[in-house]
């Protein structure tokens, strides 16, 4: 209790007896220590509120630190001003001794860090990480371009080998039967006509046996060049077997398809017997149009009777599938 006492007796001599309670020394050093509490004040509330809205300070309890020595310093500024007046020098060294020691201590502890914020990156490399990043970044995306074109590149390849005909660069035999279902159920549906034409190289096997497989092969491909200047862009053609194709005429009757039949037959026996390099080819064709009942299967089979039908007639000829 005598402490109690003794800590809140202000009956000490006060300041202002020091400074003869001059008006002006008062307003000096009574105005000074007001700004400078004022400004101790300010500046822990800001330093507390920075460590409360950011979670990713790192040392943030050096600020906590550092807002209690300066809120202590400005505690001493407070005294000062009540000693004016009152002298309450045991809380006035009380809060005098409670700076020192957390001044020694943040003093202590900013020591030790010291090595820990010297190893921070300065603004001048982090902005040179931030850079290579960038060029990090770029780099990888024009990769990531590279690559994605070069996905892109190699699909439409993947499905241009699976759909396409090696050798003569038709579509082959199962694209070929995916489009002539496609045709004959939008036939069906809008009631428009729809032929195809089943065409076979007469004699193939004897060009092979007598000139060898790689002319063969140049005629198979000659062939389905001539066949396709021939045609208009909506119509379709492929290789289905060894020497045979399928050519399928949309919005095509059976009339205007075998007259293209006769056309395709001609182009293709005036073609080879230009062609020194080539010899004489000529070529079957049996012409089919599509009926109501018809599916891929069953048009395919009355074309093919009507190619039978030419080959037995002597070859190099059209023969249109009987109703």
């Amino acid at each position: 209790m005598d402490f109690i006492n003794a800590l809140f007796n202000g009956d000490f001599m006060p300041h202002g007896h020091c400074l003869l309670w001059r008006t002006d020394l008062l307003i000096l050093h009574v105005g000074g220590d007001i700004l400078t509490f004022t400004a101790y004040m300010l500046i822990p509330v800001a330093l507390v509120r920075l460590v409360r809205a950011r979670d990713d300070l790192r040392f943030d309890w050096m600020f906590l630190m550092f807002a209690g020595f300066i809120f202590f310093c400005g505690a001493t500024h407070l005294l000062g001003i009540i000693n004016i007046w009152h002298g309450y020098y045991y809380i006035h060294g009380i809060i005098k001794s409670v700076t020192g020691l957390i001044s020694i201590s943040t003093a202590l502890l900013l020591w030790y860090l010291l090595p820990q914020a010297i190893s921070l990156p300065s603004k001048k490399n982090m902005q040179a990480k931030i850079s290579e990043l960038t060029q990090a970044e770029q780099q990888l995306a024009s990769s990531n371009a590279r690559l994605e074109a070069e996905v892109q590149k190699r699909t439409k390849q993947l499905e241009k080998m699976a759909t396409t005909d090696e050798l003569t660069d038709l579509i082959n035999r199962r694209e070929t039967m995916r489009i002539l279902d496609i045709e004959i159920s939008r036939t069906t549906r809008q009631q428009t006509p729809l032929t195809i034409m089943m065409l076979d190289l007469d004699d193939f096997k004897a060009i092979n046996d007598n000139f060898g497989h790689q002319t063969g092969d140049h005629t198979l491909r000659a062939a389905a060049d001539c066949c396709k200047e021939q045609l208009r862009k909506t119509d379709f053609i492929g290789r289905i077997g060894g020497e045979e194709f399928l050519i399928i005429l949309p919005d095509t009757d059976l009339v205007s398809a075998s007259e293209l039949a006769e056309r395709v037959r001609f182009a293709l026996e005036q073609h080879t017997s230009a062609q020194s390099a080539l010899p004489l080819c000529t070529v079957s064709i049996g012409v089919a149009e599509c009926r109501r009942s018809d599916t891929p299967t069953s048009l395919i089979q009355l074309a093919d009777e009507a190619l039978y039908r030419a080959k037995a007639a002597g070859r190099n000829r059209v023969c249109r599938a009987e109703p």
